[in-house]
């Protein structure tokens, strides 16, 4: 079939709408029409060239839809189903997935590195050459032809939107409270980053029973949502911050800091925003390369932990569910996490806003 598009075609070059030939679903694999698809840095990286893979590419990993077709030996989904899409697919049956750590399955590494499917090709091409996947997802498009594996099905009643953002920014900041640094209630929490991704963080702690919830950001408009999202303390970021977490919990740093930026700078900054015997965790994605310089003086001295934490430590089929739960249920207030939407052919637009911070996470609707 036909679909249009988003590809990079060189990095450091914009997004070109593109009509693209995407095969049918093989075995094993679904066609999803997308819904949503949302703007994340990640991606960003791919465009600049900061993270490599092969090109052409078609972008997109945080994705939601509805299940249009089935491919051979797919028992789990049916024609109808809406999904959320995981960037991190699992075969269950590695070692990462045996010991409950599916989003580093070994099964799907190569795979998703190499921008293809399960079996080493693509399902999209142009002009009859391949055009590669990120993440095995591909969901800056009409249409994706994905694994089963990485499709969670979720409650209609779930806006695709929010269905989106469960699929990355709304996991991996919950997960990465919830399931990598377990966030006890009572505790001071620290965010550098105003993102998805940090807001879901502020989300994710305050559901924990923390306080206060410090945030930080370079751009007021960020800061304003932060406190939407439960921020007791915003701090901007600058030569100041680091004093105005001090104040706000008795000099001594907080319980948790969490990095969603991806920057090294910043997360050589965090280090000194933990308090003794805390946790820093980084969940921001630095570019491939780059470097972090941490004082192991420091870290032994003052017993800090750093800890990483990819996809927020998640299971997918077990982690996407509950968050939609707790959507439905008004516990988890995500409406407000899209602050702008954009049609496929604005991408490179919604991009631009990104950069300049005056969009939290924007989303392409179709």
């Amino acid at each position: 079939m036909k679909i249009r598009a988003a590809v990079i075609k060189k990095a450091g070059q914009p997004f070109e709408i593109e009509t693209l030939d995407l095969a049918a679903p093989g075995e094993g694999e679904v066609l999803v029409r997308i819904g949503a698809a949302g703007i994340c840095h990640s991606d960003w990286h791919i465009r600049e060239g900061t993270t490599e893979h092969p090109l052409p590419v078609v972008a997109g990993h945080e994705g939601a839809g509805i299940v249009e077709a089935v491919g051979a030996g797919v028992g789990s989904l049916r024609q109808g189903d809406q999904v959320a899409l995981s960037w991190a697919p699992s075969c269950g049956s590695c070692f990462y997935c045996g010991k409950g750590r599916p989003a580093l399955c070994e099964t799907w590494q190569g795979p998703l590195w190499a921008g293809t499917m399960l079996d080493g090709s693509t399902r999209l091409s142009l002009a009859g050459e391949p055009v590669y996947h990120y993440c095995g997802l591909a969901c800056f498009a009409e249409h994706a032809v994905v694994s089963a594996a990485s499709c969670v099905p979720l409650d209609h009643e779930v806006p695709l939107e929010v269905a989106a953002m469960i699929g990355c920014a709304v996991t991996t900041g919950l997960g990465a409270v919830m399931n990598t640094a377990r966030v006890v209630g009572g505790s001071s929490v620290a965010v550098y980053g105003m993102g998805g991704v940090g807001l879901s963080i502020l989300a994710g702690a305050r559901l924990a029973g923390a306080e206060p919830l410090i945030a930080v950001d370079r751009y007021d408009t960020k800061l304003d949502m932060a406190r939407s999202f439960g921020a007791t303390h915003v701090f901007k970021a600058d030569e100041s911050t680091l004093n105005g977490i001090l104040e706000a919990t008795a000099r001594r740093g907080a319980d948790y800091v969490f990095e969603a930026v991806g920057s090294p700078e910043v997360q050589e900054a965090c280090l000194h925003a933990v308090r003794p015997g805390g946790k820093l965790v980084l969940v921001g994605l630095s570019p491939m390369g780059s470097e972090t310089d941490f004082p192991g003086s420091i870290i032994t001295r003052q017993e800090k932990t750093v800890l990483g934490s990819y996809y927020g430590s998640c299971d997918p089929h077990r982690d996407f569910p509950l968050y939609a739960k707790l959507y439905l249920e008004g516990t988890l207030k995500l409406d407000s996490l899209v602050s702008k939407t954009y049609a496929l052919e604005d991408i490179n637009i919604a991009y631009s806003d990104m950069l300049e911070g005056t969009v939290a996470r924007g989303a392409i609707v179709f």
